[in-house]
């Protein structure tokens, strides 16, 4: 047999939820096929079988955690026939041989029929009593609830309702006779954890996966340790959007890809960053970390959740290549297709709110990012023109930017953002570098 392992998830990542199995018991498969997927807290990756064969046994389901190295299966030599069918063929040539084989083969399933049996009841406290779960079945989800925030067993109450069923009044009166007290839970295993509330008719439930886990409680972090504030600012998108119109389709025909508008904005945050060094600094402890180098994050919208894949090195790359890896970024994004690699190391983060409509918001941080871009749709409305005094119609954009006010103080944000405004709103500073 040969072993399907969880292989090394990339720096700081230790374990992975096993997403979906994509081949089944049974089946052949080549060298380095693709047989289950893992969602880590970073990207979805797949997993190759390690070699030529049928996979004999799957021993993680889907839904899972497994952490580096664990046993997700087995795989068997031959090509395709299941190892269920083999088994069973074997049988009966060993029954024609010895009916001690059927006898050893019974043995054998009533083991692991015990072995799952016993499995399952490892979840329960060792000191509940034999009728624990019969008791349990009888009670409606808001009592189990109130049963385990009082460290209570259903065994202890007594059950006053239709076919002996436990009221919640039967559990008050339990905790004020003291039987929470007395409780051997309360001693030698702690209190489960809440139940789930109840579904409503219209309501599902859906599992968060690993991806959404880890970005909720990423953002709430951020919230939680950063001295978090956002400024605001207006840009006149028409230069630009000139600027595209005369060179798009020269841009096209010589480099294969559309001139679109992140380009501009990398290219100006990076003029911001080298001009105000502690907006693409971190904190480190009680040390401040500055970064001579700019990799830009890229946030991008994916069916699993909000990734953000880096542009390293982006100082050093033409407006072509930033656009081109853009689009492939963003399209293995989508796919689930990105490496560890390609999700680390940002110091700066650009988010295009955009896209999906939005006038305005204020970004959260990409700990332990300090800064964060954030761009909104771009609207045609009247502003005063500063050279002539006119009012006159501009396609504007409002752009935001979050920061981290422990390091980064109000001169610095202000100052950097109006740098990326002025850029965009005179392209020929990014070539003169002004």
């Amino acid at each position: 047999m040969t072993k399907i392992v969880v292989p090394t998830l990339g720096e700081s990542v230790s374990e992975a939820t096993v997403a979906q199995w994509l081949k089944k018991e049974g089946e052949a498969v080549k060298m380095d096929e693709p047989i289950v997927e893992l969602e880590t807290d970073k990207v979805t990756l797949e997993v190759g079988a390690p070699s030529d064969g049928v996979i004999a046994t799957i021993t993680v389901g889907e839904g899972e955690t497994v952490e580096v190295g664990a046993l997700l299966g087995e795989m068997g030599e031959g090509s395709g026939s299941a190892p269920a069918n083999d088994a069973k063929a074997d049988g009966k040539d060993d029954a024609k041989k010895d009916d001690s084989g059927k006898e050893e083969s019974s043995t054998k399933s009533n083991k692991a029929a015990d072995n799952a049996a016993a499995s399952k009841t490892n979840d329960i406290s060792e000191n509940m009593s034999p009728d624990h779960d019969e008791r349990e079945a009888k009670t409606s989800p808001a009592v189990r609830k109130l049963l385990n925030d009082n460290n209570l067993d259903a065994s202890q109450v007594s059950g006053t309702g239709k076919d002996g069923r436990i009221t919640k009044d039967d559990v008050k009166k339990a905790i004020e006779s003291g039987a929470s007290k007395s409780s051997p839970k309360s001693s030698s295993a702690p209190a489960k954890p809440s139940a789930p509330r109840e579904i409503g008719e219209r309501e599902e439930r859906v599992k968060m996966t690993k991806l959404r886990q880890v970005i909720a409680k990423r953002l709430k972090e951020a919230q939680d340790n950063a001295a978090m504030l956002t400024t605001f600012n207006e840009v006149d998108m028409q230069p630009i959007m000139d600027l595209r119109k005369q060179y798009q389709d020269a841009f096209v025909k010589k480099h294969g890809i559309k001139l679109g508008f992140m380009s501009f904005f990398v290219k100006a945050a990076i003029n911001a960053l080298k001009e105000f060094p502690a907006v693409n600094a971190e904190i480190d402890g009680t040390d401040i970390i500055y970064k001579n180098y700019y990799n830009i994050g890229v946030a991008v919208s994916t069916p699993q959740g909000l990734v953000v894949p880096v542009i390293r090195d982006a100082d050093q790359k033409s407006m072509a290549e930033i656009e081109l890896e853009i689009v492939d970024l963003g399209t293995r994004a989508r796919d689930g297709k990105l490496s560890m690699d390609e999700m680390t190391g940002g110091t700066y983060t650009i988010t295009n709110g955009g896209v999906f409509g939005s006038m305005m918001s204020t970004p959260i941080l990409n700990a332990p990012q300090s800064a964060i871009l954030g761009m909104h749709n771009i609207v045609k409305r009247p502003v005063v023109d500063q050279k002539t005094g006119e009012i006159v119609v501009r396609p504007m954009m409002y752009l935001a930017q979050s920061y981290d006010h422990r390091i980064i103080d109000g001169r610095e944000s202000v100052g950097s953002l109006l740098r990326i405004k002025n850029a965009i709103e005179d392209p020929s500073r990014l070539v003169l570098d002004v």
